[in-house]
């Protein structure tokens, strides 16, 4: 008794803080089903998103596991889920690779050593590892020096041919966001080049960095210019063995930093290297991309995190590149060669509909294209046909209404979140002690809104940041309405 009365009385205080002032206009009683003499009135569904402000769409499901529902609005309108598709992906990725499928980077030798030449050429070959960072490099670089090698006799190759090489992965994007890079069979650092800026006197000091933990080589495959101009902040183009940039001097201030998207992996790749092994006493020629067969001797081999671990970190800290990587090279393992995200996605929207009944048109694998489209009936639907998922997804906490942590909630939310310039979405489950989980999906998104955003407008525009606030408090009270009505005696 005691147990049951501690969690009706947090749950009455997260509702009655929910409750005002951002949605004190929601009706003090519930649809369905009514609450008994003495619990707490959460409110209708409804009630709770006109209180919410949120221009666009709102569409919203919450189930029980026997596949009940507590609330439904709007369930089977498509809409993007944004990066809640990177749980389609996880899914998708661990049922095709298998939990503990492995990318493995490594240097290959097609000829012996002798007296510290290798007699040959020396590649370095990815599979697509969307970890690969500079310090795993040097230590691939460190094993070249362990092995007594200092030069070799033949060429220096870079072989990125194991997945097809996606200039970006959303073209609308603007061009210098880091979150959206070049994806191909060897990825370093996410794809994304560390830019900093310092200014002495009038003068600007400017970097061009590989950073990782331990390494911070300086990259020669990358080189930044300073414009006049107020607009664009930034501007790219490929020069033969260059990727060149302009950055606006009035955007820069008196100092700062940022990571900037790389167009050409492999050449990235093979420039930082050939500068790690050159620090290690190994000198190799400037890299070269390989296009003769597969071949040589593995020298040395870096190896990354399990599927199941990969798609546990994409889950918590969203990142696209991860998604992408994942979703194409399970969609090879099916059998396929997607040319591109779009192909892949096709493939993984008709898995899902085979396995969970569940239809989806997503565009890519991250969820970063606008064009995905998918209703929240689907995802709970898929959120109620599977085990896998839920261990994977992050914790999110519970908050009031006021943006706190509630101590010592009533239940827990664990979840994938997903966020656009005003499109908001989470989907996932809500677990209270000793009772079944609640499968949900929460999407709302004003369309017309992002559609009309101009290039100077995209990177931060005017009220973004208060619908995503306005749509994250939606879905703290929703959340908290299904635990009341679904779970009376809470």
């Amino acid at each position: 008794m005691t147990k049951s009365f501690t969690r009706r009385t947090a749950l009455a205080g997260i509702l009655g803080s929910l409750a005002a002032p951002a949605l004190a206009t929601a009706p003090l009683t519930s649809l369905r089903p009514q609450p008994r003499p003495g619990s707490v009135s959460p409110g209708s569904a409804k009630s709770i998103v006109a209180a919410a402000n949120l221009t666009g769409t709102t569409t919203l499901i919450c189930t029980k596991a026997d596949g009940t529902v507590v609330d439904a609005i709007g369930a089977d309108v498509p809409l993007p889920p944004a990066s809640v598709a990177k749980a389609v992906t996880a899914l998708y990725a661990v049922d095709s690779l298998g939990r503990d499928y492995r990318f493995a980077t490594a240097l290959l030798g097609t000829g012996p050593v002798v007296e510290g030449v290798l007699e040959g050429d020396l590649i370095l070959k990815g599979t697509g590892d969307p970890l690969l960072d500079t310090d795993a490099l040097g230590l691939l670089a460190d094993e070249l020096r362990q092995a007594g090698i200092k030069r070799i006799s033949g060429k220096f190759f870079v072989d990125d041919r194991s997945l097809p090489e996606i200039y970006q992965i959303d073209e609308s994007q603007l061009p210098w966001v880091g979150y959206n890079p070049s994806v191909s069979g060897l990825n370093l650092n996410y794809n994304r080049v560390h830019f900093e800026w310092r200014k002495s006197d009038s003068e600007y000091t400017i970097s061009m960095e590989a950073r990782a933990r331990i390494y911070q080589p300086a990259v020669s495959s990358a080189a930044m210019g300073l414009a006049d101009a107020a607009w664009p902040t930034y501007t790219h183009r490929l020069s033969d063995k260059k990727e060149l940039w302009t950055v606006a001097r009035p955007a820069l201030g008196g100092g700062g930093a940022r990571w900037l998207p790389v167009r050409r992996p492999a050449v990235y790749a093979g420039d930082v290297f050939r500068t790690l092994a050159r620090s290690m006493g190994v000198n190799l020629p400037e890299a070269e991309a390989d296009q003769g067969p597969v071949r040589g001797v593995v020298l040395a081999t870096h190896i990354s995190p399990s599927t199941r671990g990969l798609c546990g970190g994409m889950l918590k800290y969203s990142t696209n590149l991860t998604a992408e990587v994942l979703g194409l090279r399970a969609t090879q393992a099916r059998g396929m060669e997607p040319e591109n995200l779009a192909a892949s996605a096709r493939q993984m929207n008709a898995w899902a509909a085979r396995k969970f009944g569940s239809p989806m048109g997503l565009v890519d694998h991250s969820g970063l294209g606008d064009g995905s489209r998918v209703s929240v009936s689907a995802l709970a639907k898929m959120l109620g046909s599977t085990t896998e998922l839920g261990p994977m997804l992050k914790e999110i906490v519970v908050k009031n209404e006021r943006g706190e942590p509630v101590e010592e909630a009533p239940y827990g939310i664990r979840a994938k979140t997903g966020t656009l310039n005003f499109v908001n979405a989470l989907a996932g489950y809500v677990m209270v002690p000793e009772r079944e989980p609640l499968n949900f999906a929460i999407i709302s998104s004003d369309l017309p809104r992002r559609a009309s955003l101009k290039e100077a407008e995209k990177e931060r525009p005017t009220g973004a940041k208060g619908y995503a606030r306005r749509a994250r408090a939606l879905q703290q009270a929703l959340i908290a309405r299904w635990v009341a009505v679904a779970y009376e005696e809470v």
